[in-house]
């Protein structure tokens, strides 16, 4: 499928724009390949819950991210694991060094869901 220049670039003006905000950027870090409820990154970020469920809802609206019910606790994930890949790349060209996986980083201590807890409802 072809598309013009314009109509390409202002699609990718419109993923630059919804990645512009810091906390997105983190929330998507966060998630990286898994995917992580909201109390899991309410605790690995240190933000509060309705404040990290504004970014969620953006991102959900776009179409980065989608979500799935486990019991009490909604988990998130990228719908398409490429904009982890910009990020990755933004984080490349400013010489960041980011963890590769989830399970590069340690589960929160204070997240409660059956995946940080061993807990499977």
């Amino acid at each position: 499928m072809n598309i013009s220049i314009k109509s390409a670039s202002r699609g990718i003006s419109d993923l630059f724009r919804l990645l512009s905000h810091p906390m997105r950027v983190r929330i998507i870090l966060a998630i990286g390949e898994g995917e992580a409820c909201v109390c899991h990154l309410e605790a690995a970020l240190g933000s509060r819950q309705a404040y990290i469920s504004q970014h969620l809802m953006a991102m959900r609206q776009a179409g980065i991210l989608e979500d799935r019910r486990e019991g009490r606790f909604i988990f998130y994930r990228l719908k398409n694991p490429e904009v982890l890949c910009v990020i990755r790349a933004a984080g490349a060209a400013q010489k960041i060094n980011l963890p590769e996986t989830v399970e590069d980083k340690e589960r929160p201590l204070s997240c409660t869901c059956p995946k940080c807890t061993g807990d499977f409802l």
